[in-house]
């Protein structure tokens, strides 16, 4: 850690790096709720903060001086105007996530708009057609700038009030997570994303920009709670014991019927709307659970009932979607129809260490530093390719160093689910080869999306659809590879998704999408519904990934072109 802290001062002193010191900056505030009508307009600055997290006060960066930036909420159909100003310390734009809108407004640099330099502006207007849960983040740098705080949600009521089970209470929370060394935020390049294998994981979880958030809510009542993960690459399983939990919605609006759940599934910029009932008073904690550890997210204070409620008289009626239970008539055809589109997400890793003088003819996988070899190949255990490993004094193989950063918030390294190359890789729930990560960038790591449809190994090129096409797109996540790991898949606004089946099963509730969580080794069918002309991006939702190449465009036309 020493050499480490050396040269991110060194770096530091020659501006490669971002600035990490918050004197003299604003303090960030708790985001507020703006409610904002057909037509109106609204100013989003962009600029660094100083932000209190557990003992550190560390430099982040804000909309509106607040982390999470501003919660909107506008109602569907309507449209609004936001005015980006840009005071932060790199060009920037903003992506409207989950929006079916104008391609011009996508965020997207270079394709659909100039990034906004630094001193700069620029106004989106900015078009709601679906109800549900959405976010707004940056699409440069996202690794970076993502990480920093730059991200806030957007709230679209429906028109039709019978829209959602009714409710007492209502709280918009999102799920992040921030790597913390020495009391700063751990250094990023100003020139190469770092991290680039597992992406980048935090040591300190952040709910509603808090590492210690508390909430309260009254027994007998219904709460709803409107997730979304901001993170970069961690997946929440999210879960409130001692509480009756209902899933009801989901990336784009409700879900085909609602279902009672135990615990929720939340890869990197997936949503889920989720009602809980209370029945007693007392303290309840909102927690991540994985295979082997146990992180509170929040704190619940449930007050006594304020007496009858009639959200909790209809919260045992599962209602159902009639839209979706249309789709759900004509999934058949489309289960047995072949893939128009078929995609495979691969790895190729080179290794970190190859030039140093001091390595012996040992191998060892990043993940088990046990699994050691004198022939390069794949780890028998996790499938992942082996690298070549310092020696010691010994002659022994050195294990990658595990970090001891703090754990504000309650999060540990777990397990990562690794099943081996037999079956599939479930979760990275941490980072387990932390040393290896940080080195690896997009010169070392090469993840790829490659175009399988014709059976060759090409990127997706001159991909084109017509609006009102629907297209069925195969993902397939290849478990023999050199790095086998789960991708959230996210396609932007030409239209939305169903998820038809995973490895051959039907999907058991239907619900829009533009995010799905494909885990190495699975095999995942969806259905694009086209809606939106313009130029179009798809690509994986860790920003480390997708700045090490896993991501394509493909242009949508209109009829009459």
């Amino acid at each position: 850690m020493q050499n480490h802290n050396m040269r991110h001062g060194t770096e530091q002193a020659r501006g490669e790096v971002f600035p990490t010191d918050p004197t003299g900056l604003p303090r960030a505030s708790a985001p507020r709720l703006v409610d904002l009508g057909d037509d109106d307009e609204l100013e989003l600055v962009l600029e660094p903060v100083a932000k209190q997290l557990g003992d550190d006060l560390v430099r982040m960066l804000a909309y509106n001086r607040s982390i999470p930036g501003p919660t909107l909420k506008v109602r569907q159909h309507s449209q609004i105007g936001v005015h980006v100003v840009n005071n932060g310390d790199l060009d920037t734009t903003v992506h409207w996530h989950g929006l079916r809108l104008e391609n011009r407004y996508d965020g997207v640099p270079h394709s659909t708009q100039a990034p906004i330099p630094v001193n700069g502006e620029f106004t989106y207007r900015i078009q709601f057609p679906d109800p549900g849960l959405y976010w707004y983040h940056p699409h440069i740098r996202e690794d970076y700038a993502q990480e920093l705080g730059l991200y806030g949600n957007i709230l679209v009521i429906p028109t039709d009030p019978d829209y959602w089970p009714p409710v007492d209470s209502e709280i918009v929370l999102t799920l992040d997570d921030i790597l913390l060394e020495n009391g700063k935020v751990a250094s990023f390049s100003r020139t190469e994303t770092t991290y680039a294998a597992m992406g980048r994981y935090g040591n300190v979880l952040l709910v509603g920009g808090e590492t210690d958030l508390d909430f309260t809510a009254h027994a007998g009542e219904v709460t709803r709670l409107w997730l979304t993960n901001t993170a970069n690459t961690r997946v929440f399983n999210v879960t409130l014991p001692g509480a009756r939990m209902k899933l009801v919605g989901g990336d784009s609006g409700r879900v085909e019927h609602d279902e009672f759940v135990s615990e929720v599934l939340l890869a990197p910029s997936e949503r889920a709307v989720v009602d809980v009932v209370f029945d007693h008073p007392g303290q309840y904690r909102l927690e991540h659970r994985t295979p082997q550890r146990v992180s509170t997210l929040a704190t619940v204070t449930v007050d006594p009932g304020r007496g009858a409620s009639a959200a909790a008289d209809q919260f045992d009626h599962l209602r159902r979607a009639p839209e979706l239970a249309a789709e759900r008539d004509l999934l058949r055809s489309w289960l047995e129809a072949p893939p128009s589109k078929v995609l495979a997400l691969v790895a190729t890793m080179e290794d970190p260490s190859k030039t140093d003088a001091r390595l012996t003819q040992r191998y060892a996988c990043p993940m088990h530093p046990d699994v050691v070899s004198d022939q390069p190949g794949p780890c028998p255990r996790c499938g992942m390719k082996l690298l070549a490993e310092p020696a010691d004094s010994t002659g022994d193989p050195t294990p990658h160093s595990m970090p001891t950063h703090g754990t504000t918030g309650g999060t540990q390294h777990g397990s990562h689910g690794h099943e081996g190359p037999a079956g599939p890789v479930e979760i990275e729930w941490e980072d387990e080869m932390v040393e290896v990560n940080r080195r690896m960038t997009a010169a070392t790591m090469h993840w790829q999306i490659v175009d399988r449809t014709s059976g060759t190994d090409q990127p997706p090129t001159d991909w084109r659809f017509t609006v009102g096409d629907r297209v069925k797109i195969r993902l397939v996540n290849e478990a023999v590879s050199d790095h086998p790991m789960h991708h959230p898949f996210h396609i932007h606004g030409a239209g939305r998704f169903l998820v038809l089946a995973r490895d051959g099963a039907p999907s058991p509730n239907l619900g829009w999408k533009d995010t799905v969580l494909v885990r190495a080794g699975q095999t995942v069918d969806l259905l694009l519904d086209v809606t939106h002309p313009g130029l179009w991006m798809a690509h994986c939702h860790i920003p480390e990934h997708m700045h090490s190449g896993m991501m394509f465009n493909f242009t949508v036309t209109k009829p009459d072109t």
